[in-house]
């Protein structure tokens, strides 16, 4: 494929072998910069349709090396695509192989752009949010990030707002770093428009922590005046018996 063959002849070894240690996914890393390999998309995104460029990202992304795959997300990448429902497709088909923040965030730059496009599909963001997979998990939150970027949001996407706000709330003590940093981005861009309403959750937030904390205080207490209803060993009659 030449666009794969456009690509390796920009490889850089050394930075390779350090983006490599950095990514730790196993895949074959090329070492591009994002200027290069927005560079060579721009070329290819000129001469194609839509379709073109679906079927072009698909076989980037099946390829399995991280720079094609930052690239077929990028070749996703515009607002306005009628119909749109081939991109949509092929983004939902990538998310589970997202393993890493820098891919899952490439995917969902255009993946917002979808979901800006038809809003409607921000149902299929809370499987995304409760997903096994963390960098699902971080998905949904950068791709709802235009809502939280929004200067005049109408009554709809104050509603959009408010469910990924609960989404957050379940997601801020994620066990993985990446999930939690999504959520830091996303309250920081909110709190540039709304910062009451950041500050609200915050407090909402550390309300529930505190009561979550005294219920399971009350519950040791509760545990420790327990009388014990055990009751005495039982002997064994025989254990009493000369040998």
């Amino acid at each position: 494929m030449q666009e794969l063959d456009q690509l390796r002849a920009l490889a850089n070894p050394e930075l390779a072998e350090r983006n490599a240690a950095r990514h730790k996914t196993g895949r074959q890393t090329l070492g591009l910069t994002p200027a290069q390999i927005e560079t060579a998309v721009a070329g290819w995104r000129d001469n194609l349709d839509i379709d073109g460029r679906v079927a072009l990202a698909r076989a980037l992304w099946d390829s399995d090396i991280h720079e094609a795959r930052l690239a077929a997300a990028r070749l996703l990448v515009q607002a306005r695509i009628r119909p749109d429902d081939a991109v949509w497709d092929t983004i939902r088909e990538w998310a589970p192989g997202m393993d890493g923040p820098e891919i899952a965030d490439a995917v969902m730059v255009a993946g917002a752009k979808r979901l800006v496009a038809d809003p409607a599909r921000i149902e299929e963001m809370l499987d995304w949010a409760q997903s096994p997979n963390p960098f699902m998990r971080r998905a949904a939150l950068m791709g709802t990030l235009p809502w939280a970027k929004m200067n005049n949001p109408k009554p709809a996407d104050l509603e959009i707002r408010e469910r990924v706000l609960d989404w957050a709330a379940h997601l801020a003590d994620d066990g993985n770093g990446a999930v939690r940093q999504a959520v830091d981005t996303w309250l920081r861009d909110l709190a540039k428009r709304a910062p009451e309403r950041v500050a609200e959750w915050r407090k909402d937030r550390e309300a529930a922590i505190a009561q979550a904390q005294a219920q399971v205080q009350a519950q040791k207490s509760d545990d420790a005046d327990a009388p014990d209803t055990t009751g005495p060993a039982e002997t064994d009659p025989a254990s009493d018996q000369d040998l």
